[in-house]
């Protein structure tokens, strides 16, 4: 991932923005996953922005609503809030504004979600969503609503219509979900745009691998991730920038302990641990299911066989798209 640049800045959704950012253009949305249909309405947005000399601004909502209406079923998060706005940065926004949903925000009716933060707080200048977007107490605010306001109050208003992919299906974040709940890692990648990154904090294990010649470094993943257990070619990446190919685990470790769920790369011709520092690992394929070994020597033998074939693909990678080559090359 490019190196942050110094002007991108996140908005406290308590504060009214910086006098330098009034009058942005702003897109509105969940936006999980920035998949490539989120990435039509944000590219419109900043395409307005620069057309009109207009800072562009990005607003998403934390927790995703569908875990505040039913926290009984939480949602797969394909990208949380840290990740996401590293993924804003690098499409070219000034900044990302996560607005806490809860029970005050869901009980705002839609005439004052538009006067009290999009003109008040945030002094918007222009406002673009996808077609879907609602806002407000019981989805009031729809997009006909959005365009009568923007009218009434002199901000702009632009609406984008649903994308498609090749095949004529509209791309959505369930559809991102589904592909990595059923191991297709290059179907969910084919759909954002880029490889799909985990980030995490390194944590030291068991060192299991380490006993195997593998050492790896392991992620815990959030509850309500549903990515396929198996084995995936990775790219890693250390916050420094620098970036390594490996091969990595995601399950339980069945020919030991079936424990607890972990993401557990190896990281290939590198000799140093990672424990305590913040990295990404991106999925670049899928290459098989977990599996149970009978013996540790067949497990191992597996492993160089995973590594190789690894290897083969990570060498004949090529960027998806200018995101992906930002974020994975």
């Amino acid at each position: 991932m490019a190196a942050s640049s110094s002007r991108f800045i996140v908005v406290d959704p308590k504060d009214r923005v910086p006098a330098h950012l009034h009058g942005a253009v702003i897109a509105i949305g969940n936006f999980d996953g920035i998949h490539r249909g989120h990435q039509s309405v944000l590219a419109l947005a900043r395409d307005i922005a620069k057309s009109e000399n207009r800072p562009a601004l990005v607003m998403t909502f934390e927790p995703h609503p569908r875990s505040f209406f039913k926290p009984e079923t939480p949602v797969f998060r394909l990208t949380p809030p840290s990740l996401k706005a590293k993924i804003v940065e690098q499409l070219g926004f000034d900044g990302i504004i996560v607005v806490p949903f809860n029970r005050q925000l869901a009980t705002t009716s839609a005439e004052d979600f538009v006067s009290q933060i999009l003109l008040d707080k945030l002094k918007s200048g222009h406002v673009v969503t996808g077609y879907n977007f609602h806002f407000g107490a019981r989805r009031a605010g729809t997009p006909a609503f959005l365009q009568q306001a923007g009218q009434k109050h002199g901000f702009g208003v632009t609406t984008v219509p649903s994308f498609n992919d090749e095949d004529a299906e509209p791309v959505s974040s369930s559809r991102v979900r589904a592909a990595l709940e059923n191991s297709a890692a290059s179907e969910a990648a084919g759909l954002l745009g880029y490889r799909w990154m985990v980030e995490g904090i390194v944590r030291e294990g068991k060192k299991l691998g380490r006993t195997l010649g593998f050492p790896t470094a392991n992620l815990e993943m959030p509850e309500a991730n549903r990515l396929a257990n198996g084995i995936y070619a990775v790219r890693l990446r250390r916050a420094s920038g620098i970036i390594h190919d490996g091969v990595a685990s995601f399950g339980r470790r069945p020919t030991f302990d079936n424990g607890a769920e972990l993401l557990e790369t190896f990281v290939f011709d590198f000799d140093h641990d990672l424990y305590n520092e913040e990295v990404t690992v991106s999925l670049f394929g899928y290459l098989r299911s977990e599996e149970k070994f009978d013996t540790v020597d067949d497990l191992i033998e597996q492993m160089k066989r995973d590594e190789a074939e690894a290897r083969v693909l990570l060498q004949g990678a090529k960027p998806l798209t200018r995101l992906d080559e930002k974020l994975n090359f």
